[in-house]
């Protein structure tokens, strides 16, 4: 499955970098909102396994293979 984002693709934060420090280019930041859009998970296949993305209710993201 091959998806398109719709908004231009920027570097992202890394987490021991402050806030107000440069981003990195090879870092891509992506919402998660483009991402799961109005369902709260996910499949995302990486080399052949697949992975699933799910949002809680409380507003966090947990990542399980």
């Amino acid at each position: 499955m091959s998806t398109a984002l719709s908004s231009p693709v920027q570097a992202a934060p890394t987490l021991s970098r402050p806030a107000s420090a440069p981003l990195a280019i090879s870092e891509a930041l992506v919402s998660s909102r483009a991402l799961l859009g109005s369902a709260s998970t996910l499949i995302i296949e990486h080399m052949g396994m697949h992975y699933t993305l799910r949002a809680t209710r409380n507003g966090k993201l947990i990542l399980t293979k």
